[in-house]
């Protein structure tokens, strides 16, 4: 009786987060960010990834969000693919630079320091980003994180967006806003167009994971 008990409130919470993000998504609410101020609008954009699938299995709600507000999009992926190699922060930082300068960027994305899994390429090109900024001469350009849950919250699904606006709203140090996505079926279909890494368990990843439904931005600098 217990666990019938769990399992109907899981399923009820479940539902009722999904009604939340789609309810968002047909009111054309601005609530879906919390208070941006106009920070994401018509901006040019730079998302720094590590590996070909990141931008859609983690930053899809980033993604929606922006293309929605009028943001020009750039994606810059610093490998081909299954890659842990460490990979060296001054040639990262250069071609970060190279591609801000020549898409005249002034916004740039990117994992935080833990990178969502701990995966080191994830790390690295946060370590880049930071290093770009400690020696670049492009104070403009602002930079953000996305911001890594434990795994509880990894895999909540859209549960985990009370959470994270909750998190995002009293955060104690730095500027953090959160980003719910207005369509998580584009989650599906833009994981599917990696034909290769579309197995059964990327796509239970995909489902249940809750960067499907939210990103939690937090600024660098």
């Amino acid at each position: 009786m217990e666990w019938l008990v769990i399992i109907i409130t899981l399923v009820v919470l479940w539902v009722a987060s999904l009604f939340k993000i789609l309810h968002q998504s047909l009111s054309a609410s601005q609530a879906a960010v919390l208070n941006d101020g106009g920070v994401f609008r018509n901006r040019n954009v730079l998302l720094v990834i590590a590996h070909p699938d990141d931008e859609s299995m983690f930053f899809t709600p980033t993604l929606n969000y922006l293309s929605s507000r009028g943001c020009n999009l750039h994606i810059l992926c610093m490998s081909t693919g299954w890659f842990w190699q460490i990979m060296e922060l001054k040639l990262l930082s250069k071609i970060i630079k190279e591609e801000i300068v020549n898409c005249a960027i002034d916004l740039v994305i990117t994992f935080d320091n833990y990178g969502v899994s701990g995966h080191c390429n994830h790390q690295d090109v946060h370590q880049g980003v930071r290093k770009l900024l400690q020696d670049t001469s492009h104070k403009e350009v602002e930079a953000w994180e996305l911001v890594s849950t434990n795994i509880l919250r990894k895999y909540s699904g859209p549960v985990d967006i009370w959470l994270s606006l909750l998190s995002a709203k009293f955060h104690l140090s730095g500027v953090v806003h959160c980003l719910l996505n207005e369509h998580p079926r584009r989650s599906l279909a833009a994981m599917a167009q990696h034909k290769s890494q579309w197995v059964w368990f990327r796509k239970l990843f995909v489902s249940f994971s809750s960067y499907t439904y939210v990103n939690c931005l937090k600024k660098i600098n």
